[in-house]
């Protein structure tokens, strides 16, 4: 499997990707460590608690990690929750929309995870 493979099965922008990170080696790099990045386990339990200081943050952080590599679904769905929790925004979500964003969110990545891991068993 090729690393453009990989970013077709997983939804993700490789062109996007590329440009942002310049070489293919950089890609590859970050999307191996994707699975084990905290952020989606912290904004996970930030979702159950509705903490609204670790939701801004961790999906702020989140928009960043997935622009940079051109998971465009994670990073517009993290983009969302960002701002309906950045400090002065009013809530316009109720919590169970929040809370199904992020479920949506947490699948993706399960499934990028696995993606990632044949990726990873195909280089060898």
């Amino acid at each position: 499997m090729t690393l453009e493979a990989l970013y077709q099965n997983i939804g993700g922008d490789y062109a996007r990707a590329i440009k942002v990170l310049r070489v293919e080696k950089l890609v590859d790099k970050h999307i191996r460590k994707l699975p084990g990045n905290q952020i989606f386990p912290a904004l996970e339990q930030a979702g159950t608690d509705m903490d609204a200081t670790a939701l801004f943050e961790n999906a702020h952080a989140m928009k960043g990690i997935t622009a940079n590599l051109g998971l465009t679904t994670i990073c517009d769905l993290s983009t969302s929750i960002a701002e309906e929790f950045r400090p002065g925004n009013p809530r316009t979500m109720s919590d169970p929309e929040v809370q199904h964003m992020i479920q949506e969110i947490m699948e993706q990545f399960h499934h990028a995870t696995e993606e990632i891991k044949q990726y990873e068993n195909a280089q060898g």
